[in-house]
């Protein structure tokens, strides 16, 4: 009850303060004339701003079909032209403190008007300019109440109010204002490195002469220094000691090595694949276990396949060490596929090879290296003469591809045309003693 009346008296006590600061404008020639200058202020910004916007538009816009990095740096100036009005307004009320100033010996009406267009341009920016949706919030949230309470005059008031209230958990004691601080430079901090993190992905993964490999451990070693920068920087902001954090991670490492063997196991070996190249992103394998798939995704724990049916199987960066793992595209390698066929036993199968290896060739996807189509005669079955053909694709025969049923198309059409025949079972049924049957 206490504690209710003592905010109940410092709350009457500021509206006092207030009214008193209001009348005292009110009735000060000075303050008028502050007011005036504020008003003119803005007039001749607002004049300013409607003759420059056109010239600056035309200097920032560059050529719609430009990639220049100039280009793009203008477009970015460009997304804040909306600021003009209210910075032109900021700079010239600036000028006109400076002389009531000098002048009266006072300048708060005109500072508070100064304040009051810092924070339009806030509400633009986080209106109009920014797009990204945590930024926005962030804005919403953080920037316009702080730009609020400085408009206000209360921004240092409300921060000596928050550093003073402190926090105890056991042994460790902060004031709200380092919690807040944290939490505001931490969101900063991330987004910039999730940002930054993107860009040197993004220009990394253009460098084609870098092998996939490569270029996957050049993309992770860029993300773990960015957000290992900024969590430094983050505790250095919050005050933190780095030799409190050493002995925090002395206990994680033996947490790691007691709790977490299969993690810290799967991360080395992950590092290991991006090392030696021996699977990378876009490779389609088969793993010793059954699981077989295009890698799509390669984390610092797991790889995950995408199956030919669309299912993704995540599969820890361990097995593909201590297991066997067929590879069926590093590096690009082609693929060796065959398909078997049988002839009639009254073809001259001296013509079956030349004609078979001439229509498998025609595939557009077959190749002739490392080597042509080659048919082999495979043995001589219970209904017809076995043959196969070899023949080499840069793909896998399964999914969008299906090398192995165009080419049995292939070879059905060239064996119709050439008139030979393709056998099926013949069953010869024989009845003893058909003629003791009655009649």
């Amino acid at each position: 009850m206490n504690s209710d009346n003592e905010l109940l008296q410092k709350a009457l006590g500021y509206a006092e303060q207030g009214k008193e600061l209001a009348l005292s404008w009110l009735l000060s020639p000075a303050a008028w004339s502050q007011f005036g200058l504020l008003v003119l202020a803005y007039l001749a910004a607002l004049l300013i701003t409607r003759r420059a916007r056109p010239a600056v538009l035309r200097l920032l816009t560059p050529p719609e079909d430009s990639k220049h990095i100039l280009s793009k740096a203008r477009r970015f100036a460009l997304m804040f032209v909306p600021l003009l009005l209210p910075l032109v307004a900021y700079v010239l009320t600036g000028i006109g403190e400076s002389v009531t100033r000098s002048i009266f010996g006072s300048g708060a009406v005109i500072a508070f008007g100064k304040r009051l267009f810092l924070f339009m341009a806030a509400r633009i920016l986080v209106r109009e300019i920014l797009s990204d949706p945590f930024l926005k919030m962030l804005g919403k949230f953080v920037l316009i109440p702080v730009m609020a309470l400085y408009a206000l005059g209360i921004l240092d008031l409300v921060t000596a109010k928050l550093t003073e209230t402190m926090i105890s958990l056991g042994n460790i004691s902060f004031s709200v204002m380092t919690l807040v601080r944290g939490l505001i430079a931490g969101s900063l901090l991330f987004w910039f490195g999730r940002w930054s993190n993107d860009q040197s992905a993004a220009y990394i993964g253009k460098n084609e002469e870098l092998r996939p490999a490569t270029r996957t451990l050049a993309i992770k070693t860029a993300e773990i220094v960015i957000f290992g920068a900024a969590f430094l920087l983050l505790m250095n902001i919050m005050g933190i000691s780095l030799t409190s954090l050493a002995v925090i991670g002395g206990a994680v490492g033996v947490g790691i090595g007691f709790g977490l063997q299969r993690i810290a196991s799967n991360f080395i070996s992950g590092v290991i694949l991006l090392l030696e190249g021996q699977a990378t992103v876009g490779d389609y394998v088969e793993l010793d276990g059954g699981e077989a798939g295009t890698i799509v995704k390669m984390t610092a724990r797991a790889a995950i396949l995408e199956t030919f049916d669309g299912r993704w199987i995540v599969v820890p960066n361990e097995d593909f060490i201590t297991t066997r793992v067929v590879n069926y595209s590093d590096s690009g390698s082609a693929n060796r596929y065959e398909a078997p066929f049988s002839v009639s036993y009254d073809t001259d199968i001296n013509l079956v090879p030349e004609i078979i290896e001439k229509a498998v060739a025609a595939h557009p996807d077959v190749l002739g290296a490392p080597q042509p189509p080659d048919c082999e005669l495979r043995g001589f079955g219970d209904s017809g003469i076995d043959f196969a053909v070899e023949f080499w694709v840069n793909g896998i025969d399964d999914g969008q591809h299906k090398y192995t049923s165009d080419v049995l198309f292939l070879i059905w059409n060239a064996l119709k045309d050439n008139g030979i025949e393709i056998p099926y079972p013949h069953r010869v049924v024989e009845i003893k003693g058909a003629g003791t049957l009655p009649q």
